[in-house]
């Protein structure tokens, strides 16, 4: 049965102990500062360093998000991986903790024609008992899922809706008018600039990667547009666009929001991936968690 996901899902960072060990507990405090605003939680997504963790690190953080979330809020798990086996058996694990969904990028390294995604995502969705979200973030894997092969995969009973990071508004109209009329396949935006146009286009949900940083602030977007109040989820969107603008001119966005949530004394530990930043960086995050660290009255 397709489930309508609603509103925002913080594509949650995934925290580190001072070894560099995802650490559950101070995970658990995360997911509960999103649950405060109402907002899903989004695991093992870009800005939860998906590509630097193991398959058993993964289940670790999936089964801590549904454990603390414990109902109260959606949760959706990133599953996608190189080979469609490998998806399948991380599927079916995260499956069996209690997700309300799965979200699949796809393959990446490896070029494929449209066919073989479909091919690719029909497998995921024929074995995985959950919905399934496609995830087309084609600037890191790649491969592009076009709007009209989207549309061939709404067709498929348990395939329930796309997650566009592309980064333009082309990009999520294309797919937007491709399901248009459809009550079985949900669009949600993933650049956090498009959360409200999104909403107003007919956008379900928003997987938002600064909601790490303003979880109040992303929450309002929705909340606002929810309630009939277009102009205070504009005025919501415009903050958390001057904060996308000014933090990631600073860095590739996992490291610079995990190194924002850390200045604003929330316990995320550092980034995985090499990442260094300069004195200057670090001058920039922090007057940009000085600037955007409490939301205005909107």
């Amino acid at each position: 049965m397709k489930k309508q996901i609603r509103g925002v899902l913080t594509a949650v960072v995934t925290p580190f102990d001072p070894s560099g060990e995802v650490c559950p507990q101070r995970l658990r405090a995360q997911v509960r500062r999103q649950v405060k605003y109402d907002n899903g939680v989004f695991c093992n997504g870009t800005n939860g360093e998906f590509f630097v963790l193991s398959l058993n690190e993964k289940r670790l953080v999936t089964e801590t998000c549904v454990e603390e979330v414990a109902g109260k809020v959606p949760v959706v798990a990133h599953i996608g991986e190189i080979s469609t086996a490998t998806t399948i058996r991380l599927g079916k694990d995260v499956a069996a903790m209690g997700v309300d969904a799965v979200s699949v990028i796809t393959p990446y390294f490896v070029p494929l024609k449209q066919s073989e995604l479909i091919a690719h995502y029909r497998a995921i969705a024929d074995a995985v008992p959950v919905p399934v979200f496609l995830y087309n973030i084609p600037g890191r894997t790649g491969n592009t899922i076009e709007p009209a092969t989207a549309a061939i995969l709404a067709d498929h009973p348990n395939i329930v809706g796309i997650k566009d990071s592309a980064g333009s508004y082309e990009s999520l109209k294309g797919f937007l008018d491709a399901v248009k009329g459809r009550t079985d396949f949900d669009v949600l935006s993933g650049p956090d600039h498009l959360a409200h146009q999104g909403f107003l286009e007919g956008c379900s949900a928003c997987i938002s990667g600064l909601a790490n940083v303003s979880p109040e602030g992303v929450s309002l977007i929705w909340k606002n547009f929810r309630d009939g109040n277009i102009e205070k989820s504009k005025a919501a969107q415009d903050f958390i666009s001057g904060l996308r603008k000014d933090l990631y001119a600073v860095a590739f966005a996992p490291a610079a929001v995990k190194k924002a949530a850390l200045l604003l004394g929330e316990d995320v530990g550092d980034s995985r991936y090499p990442i260094v930043f300069s004195d200057e960086d670090l001058a920039t995050i922090r007057q940009v968690v000085a600037k955007y660290g409490t939301v205005p009255a909107l």
